[in-house]
């Protein structure tokens, strides 16, 4: 990228946070620019700086107002914020498996319907994906994926979900996500997976972070079965391919 990047938006966040915003529209390169951001801040911290928290598009910069003021803190992150953005020279890439369809992706046919074409294309084309985790967020461990193939983009369900599984694995949008603990959800339900993202009592507690690789791959139901009571357990059943 160019040395010339445009400023972001700051925008206060209360009397002790900071939005640093790069775009309004959910794109990788803003994306790059967020998570380039929170490896700076977290490599060279600043004084005052309590917390980072990166999303799609912006960096929520939390701080003590009694140790820097907004002023001072907006200068400091204008200036990192507008370095041209480095390579990233090494990547997490995880491959997580997924069982898709039938009870466990109750949508799947119902989205093959919608795009003319059968369920088994639309696993096909979700597993050819090559995804990369653009933030974590809404529940614990909830992974928003950017890369989903634009024959796949779908807009949300127009009657969203109060309660879905643990583990789905859904699409909406322009994205698709992986979901660790049961809650709402108004995107499409293809499947599920038995990794846990968020485990409280694990080490690590958070498996994906910002900026990894994911790709996915299909089981069967007794591959999810089993595979889920050894993640129950405490087993990172994801396969980490690259490190």
């Amino acid at each position: 990228m160019s040395a010339t990047l445009p400023p972001p938006r700051l925008l206060p966040s209360g009397d002790s946070a900071i939005t640093v915003e790069f775009s309004r529209n959910i794109d990788d390169a803003a994306n790059q620019r967020v998570l380039a951001l929170d490896r700076t801040i977290a490599r060279e911290p600043i004084a005052g700086v309590t917390e980072t928290v990166p999303t799609y598009r912006s960096l929520l910069v939390h701080y003590d107002p009694v140790q820097i003021g907004f002023d001072a803190l907006s200068g400091q992150l204008v200036a990192l914020a507008r370095l041209p953005v480095p390579p990233v020279t090494t990547t997490r890439r995880w491959r997580i498996p997924v069982v898709y369809g039938g009870e466990h992706g109750i949508d799947l046919e119902d989205v093959a319907k919608a795009l003319n074409t059968t369920p088994d294309d639309i696993v096909a084309r979700h597993v050819a994906g090559d995804y990369r985790v653009a933030m974590i967020g809404f529940t614990p461990g909830w992974s928003y994926l950017s890369g989903l193939e634009k024959s796949l983009h779908m807009s949300r369900r127009q009657n969203p979900r109060l309660l879905t599984p643990a583990g789905t694995i859904s699409i909406g949008g322009v994205q698709t996500g992986v979901q660790c603990l049961a809650g709402p959800s108004g995107w499409h339900l293809l499947g599920r997976t038995p990794v846990r993202t968020y485990q409280l009592h694990r080490d690590p507690t958070f498996l994906l972070e910002p900026g990894d690789a994911v790709t996915f791959a299909a089981v069967d139901a007794k591959t999810f079965a089993d595979q889920d009571r050894a993640a129950e357990a405490g087993e990172i059943v994801a396969e980490l391919i690259a490190a």
